[in-house]
């Protein structure tokens, strides 16, 4: 069974910096496609960076040279160094992931995901 476990939200003021982690069991973080999106109070679920098995990672353009996006392969985990943060990103962040190659940002792709964990930035 594959579960994705994501923690490390918080509330941080504009400027400051936030990790999430995403443990993940009964799938390799190694093997497949692993993705973070975010969810803003009132919009839709929007793909905020993956990392390819190829060891590719493509950002949104919202985030690029703020967040940086790694795996830990001994702890099987997924990490979102968020920094720069601005009010615009507090939304609720989610790991989610797809067997494979990784071939874009639409939520159907990826059939494992995490419960989320809050991030909410303060101006």
């Amino acid at each position: 069974q594959v579960q994705l476990v994501e923690s490390g939200g918080g509330s941080v003021q504009a400027g400051g910096s936030v990790r999430l982690s995403c443990a993940v069991s009964g799938y390799s973080v190694s093997g497949n496609c692993m993705a973070w999106f975010r969810q803003a109070p009132g919009k839709q679920r929007e793909g905020v960076a993956r990392l390819a098995y190829t060891n590719y990672i493509t950002y949104a353009d919202s985030v690029k040279g703020r967040f940086i996006l790694a795996r830990d392969s001994a702890k099987n985990t997924l990490y979102l160094q968020m920094n720069s943060l601005k009010p615009e990103d507090t939304a609720m962040y989610y790991c989610a992931s797809k067997r494979e190659a990784c071939s874009g940002f639409q939520e159907s792709e990826y059939p494992y995901w995490g419960q989320g964990t809050r991030v909410n930035v303060s101006s």
